[in-house]
């Protein structure tokens, strides 16, 4: 099932491409430290009406060649179909753009990582007719970032950090120090990660503890602080325009139109499991009627109800 934490734990590679170079360091991948990304489709779909898509795709073309394809999937639990997925998605994508092709597997738990790594294997009486060994992400390998002054250098990084360490007790450390790290950083920017990291934080404690930081955090002094109308205790038409609100500035950092028609619905929206929903889709939708997918039955007189 797709959730919030899976959409923001690979939609940052696609956003976010400087995250590559110390993703790859922690990996142990030798990278140039220029290199040129292209997202591509992500549909790996045959004429065989069986639909197949991989999470993100990325086209990495470093300055020293070698150019590559990078799949890169979000794992929650052990999966068994996935070996002959991903040992497809890879195949697939090698014999479509003919190039070599790295599969990258992002995990928020250890004995998911531990079994991500493979290799998954086709084997008939003791011969391999092929073998697929994903790089993986996971608690074990991505640094908790609890230094301000780190997060501030690669805020990415930081965010997934953040995301991959969710469920840890010490998750709090690097909220704290990815809060003071957005509070260096322009508008857009810390909009994008506070977002993100609202979303990719899914249901865990961790969310909670980032709501609760981020309402008494004054990122723009003058302007109130971000998001902290989402948070008014007790305040339900508060609560309702300060999430429309976040839905809004969210759409407009990621450089989304947003015509007046639409902005209208959301602003006079009070029904907050439909702006929650609403809020979910913000990170991964490309234009705004994507947001309302749906909720078709939902008309402008039940959101204002």
């Amino acid at each position: 099932m797709v959730t919030s934490t899976h959409e923001a734990s690979h939609r940052i590679f696609q956003d976010r491409p400087e995250i590559l170079t110390p993703v790859f360091d922690l990996l142990g991948v030798p990278m140039s430290a220029k290199a040129s990304i292209a997202v591509l489709s992500a549909d790996v779909t045959e004429i065989q009406p069986l639909e197949r898509r991989v999470d993100t795709v990325l086209r990495v073309e470093p300055s020293d060649g070698d150019h590559f394809l990078l799949a890169i999937e979000t794992q929650s639990r052990r999966d068994k179909r996935k070996g002959t997925s991903w040992s497809y998605y890879v195949t697939y994508l090698q014999e479509k753009f003919r190039v070599p092709v790295l599969l990258l597997v992002t995990c928020t738990d250890r004995p998911t990582a531990r079994w991500a790594t493979g290799p998954f294997t086709c084997e008939v009486r003791g011969w391999t007719t092929h073998s697929t060994h994903p790089l993986v992400l996971g608690p074990d390998n991505v640094p908790m970032i609890t230094d301000q002054r780190s997060a501030a250098r690669n805020l990415a990084l930081a965010t997934f950090s953040a995301i991959t360490h969710s469920r840890n007790p010490n998750a709090t450390a690097i909220l704290e120090a990815l809060v003071g790290a957005l509070q260096t950083t322009d508008t857009q920017t810390a909009l994008y990660f506070s977002g993100l990291l609202e979303i990719g934080l899914g249901d865990t404690p961790a969310r909670q503890t980032w709501r609760k930081l981020m309402s008494f955090t004054n990122f723009f002094p003058g302007r109130g602080t971000l998001l902290e109308e989402t948070y008014l205790d007790g305040e339900a038409k508060g609560e309702a325009r300060g999430e429309a609100n976040a839905i809004l500035r969210f759409l407009e950092a990621r450089g989304i139109a947003v015509p007046a028609d639409a902005r209208e619905r959301i602003s006079g929206c009070t029904d907050l499991d439909l702006l929650n929903r609403w809020l979910d889709r913000t990170p991964h939708v490309a234009t705004v009627d994507e947001l309302f997918t749906d909720d078709a039955g939902e008309t402008a007189g039940q959101d204002d109800a």
